[in-house]
């Protein structure tokens, strides 16, 4: 937390551009994503929501997104009355969550579905924000390849312009407040895309590696799903306890290092 000119700063992104590109030959990373999550002031969590409030809140979102500009500039979506075949293919490109969610069901987060529900994208697609998914806004930053600082760079940009059009939750000790408990701190998960064939052909191994850089390792398509054609979604774990920026420092350091051991096999 840092006063700078009289406004109260929570996060700390540290020095942006001394994040790189972690795969600059373009062997193994195939595509990276920065995200956070946040919650808007005044409204409750997605289970203690009415519907007045999701209609309300996506529109706040809706208007607050459409004065974005330059390479943040884009279109938002309402997922109601979004065609299916529409949908389906934002879900493929892992542009769009889910619809039917079974934690989320449990959580009882589904209520009022697809109202107050919406996804914004900006025109060259590498730049997201989920609206009332889990979180009220997940922020995501995302290209094709391995520079993680130009992905960055991007999240720290919107997520500084939105947050001076909306206020978020936070709290002292806790960090950015967020509907998942995992998410608590900062909110920031950095991941990759990479294919790391000869360590994980044992997948033992991997997550050794991985662990020792408190990374986390997950199949393609996210949590709880299997890696497909070999290709592992590898992130930090933890998001309490450290800055933004040291959050993104440990995935890209330990990214490096696990290119490194693939390189020697």
């Amino acid at each position: 937390m840092a006063l700078i000119h009289g406004i109260t700063v929570f996060q700390d992104f540290g020095d942006v551009n001394s994040v790189g590109n972690v795969d600059p030959e373009g062997q193994f990373v195939i595509s990276t994503r920065v995200r956070c999550g946040r919650s808007m002031e005044g409204y409750p969590f997605n289970p203690c929501l009415t519907e007045a409030q999701y209609k309300e809140m996506e529109e706040k979102v809706s208007s607050t997104l459409s004065g974005l500009e330059g390479e943040l500039k884009g279109t938002f979506y309402p997922l109601t009355g979004m065609a299916k075949d529409v949908q389906q293919k934002l879900i493929d490109d892992h542009f769009l969550f889910k619809e039917g969610d079974r934690f989320l069901q449990a959580a009882n987060a589904c209520r009022f579905w697809p109202t107050g529900r919406g996804i914004y994208h900006n025109n060259d697609k590498t730049f997201l924000v989920w609206c009332n998914e889990e979180d009220h806004l997940r922020i995501i930053s995302m290209q094709m390849g391995g520079d993680l600082g130009q992905v960055y760079r991007r999240l720290v940009n919107a997520a500084t312009d939105i947050e001076k059009r909306i206020p978020f939750s936070h709290h002292d000790r806790l960090g950015f407040l967020t509907f998942c408990p995992t998410n608590l701190g900062t909110t920031i998960r950095a991941s990759v895309h990479i294919k790391l064939p000869k360590l994980a052909a044992d997948k033992k191994k991997l997550e050794e590696v991985a662990a020792k850089y408190s990374l986390q390792v997950r199949g393609t398509r996210g949590e709880h799903t299997e890696a497909e054609g070999g290709i592992y979604d590898i992130s930090n774990k933890r998001r309490m306890g450290l800055t933004e920026y040291e959050a993104v420092k440990e995935m890209h350091d330990g990214i490096l290092e696990l290119i490194k051991i693939e390189k020697s096999l």
